[in-house]
């Protein structure tokens, strides 16, 4: 009986997707639940598991098309399954060749979409690389890891992959190559355009002295990592700070709907993190009932689960404000793009040690720029720039947060 593989519910207000790649072959045999293609949605990647065991008999989309929900992507017969030989002439030895190989895919250990084929095209085998993302998951950092410790032969095949492109470009320095944009870059281009279009944006800065801040973070990052299991970073204390800050400039929570400004009595943070295939942001929920350490770990599982291209469309949804943190990457200073409907952003940037003057002296001090865009519609320059002192204050003196709560 051959069985339909059929592009399932994409998420809330999704209905369409792009064939990213197919993880197995026609030919192949496949168990129940086994992933057998990725789809790229505009929010996030959806992999599509075998409703039966079988043999993948067609693949009816190839990559890089595009489907909707309900569209059939391949077949999978179901005549054939692991007890069945698959050479009639020698049914002992056949069954014993299909079982080794059923055994031989089960220790095959759980790898992302993005890490699978990385490896494929830089022609590592997957079981060599040890996985360190959640219940030992292989991840495309996993990969490289394993790269850079090979050996120099494997090392040279791997530079032979990676620098074909670039053999390209050197031997004429006016050739070009044509690619097509994923769906969420696309989404991603659309997106920032409309809010530049949509908004009247507009970016106010400060800086920072991170001295007290990095102080506390010295003296109780220990207990806190013994008592919390996790360590004790600047996100959740600037989350924390723009949730006070918030609560003080209401407007910078609200959003415009046609004539009306709605106020939101709750604080959902986006969180933007830098993935392989886009810019991603994840929703910290009622950040302003949270602790510390639940900030902290919400963090964490979500810059996981986007390495691993598991992040759900309910991760993505609402927000009503969004943190941004170019310093990871070593931005001094930039003016971070609105997340409509939001009407604020904070951008924070690299620490970087810079003399100031302080009590008529000068003095060195690990400094930090902000910046805050918010759309001028409903945002004054006054409640901005008094929002970013809120926010410098508390961080100066980072006692205050305790005190608030």
């Amino acid at each position: 009986m051959a069985v339909k593989i059929i592009v399932p519910e994409l998420g809330e207000s999704v209905l369409e997707a792009t064939v990213s790649a197919w993880l197995k072959q026609e030919g192949d045999f496949v168990n129940m639940g086994d992933v057998l293609v990725e789809l790229e949605t505009d929010k996030v990647n959806v992999e599509v598991g075998a409703k039966s065991a079988g043999v993948l008999q067609k693949i009816q989309v190839p990559k890089g098309s595009d489907v909707k929900v309900g569209d059939v992507l391949g077949m999978i017969d179901e005549k054939q399954s692991a007890s069945q030989p698959v050479e009639t002439s020698k049914p002992v030895e056949a069954k014993q060749e299909v079982k080794e190989t059923v055994v031989e895919r089960e220790s095959i250990p759980q790898v992302s979409p993005v890490a699978s084929r990385f490896a494929k095209e830089m022609n590592v085998d997957i079981n060599k690389v040890v996985g360190t993302g959640s219940d030992g998951r292989i991840t495309k950092a996993d990969v490289e890891s394993y790269l850079q410790g090979a050996s120099k032969q494997v090392e040279v095949k791997s530079e032979a992959k990676v620098s074909s492109f670039q053999k390209i470009i050197d031997t004429s320095s006016r050739s070009e190559e044509r690619v097509r944009m994923s769906r969420r870059r696309q989404t991603i281009a659309r997106r920032l355009l409309e809010a530049k279009q949509s908004t009247a944006m507009l970016t106010t800065f400060n800086e920072i002295d991170m001295s007290a801040t990095m102080d506390l973070r010295k003296r109780r990052n220990d207990e806190f990592q013994k008592k919390h299991g996790i360590k004790l970073g600047f996100m959740s204390l600037f989350t924390k700070a723009a949730v006070s800050a918030l609560k003080a400039f209401p407007a910078i929570n609200a959003e415009i709907d046609g004539d009306e400004i709605v106020f939101k009595n709750y604080y959902d943070i986006g969180m933007a993190i830098g993935s392989e295939e886009g810019l991603v942001v994840p929703v910290i929920r009622d950040a302003d009932k949270l602790s510390f350490a639940d900030i902290e770990k919400s963090i964490k599982d979500f810059s996981e689960k986007t390495q691993q291209g598991k992040l759900s469309v309910e991760d993505l949804r609402g927000g009503t404000f969004t943190i941004t943190n170019g310093g990871v990457f070593g931005s001094l200073l930039s003016t971070p793009i609105l997340n409509p409907p939001q009407v604020g952003i904070l951008g924070l940037h690299k620490i970087e040690e810079r003399p100031i003057a302080l009590n008529g002296e000068v003095v060195i001090r690990p400094m930090m720029y902000v910046a805050l865009s918010y759309d001028h519609r409903i945002v004054d320059g006054r409640e901005a720039v008094q929002f970013l002192v809120h926010i410098k204050n508390l961080l100066e003196d980072p006692a205050w947060m305790l005190v608030e709560g």
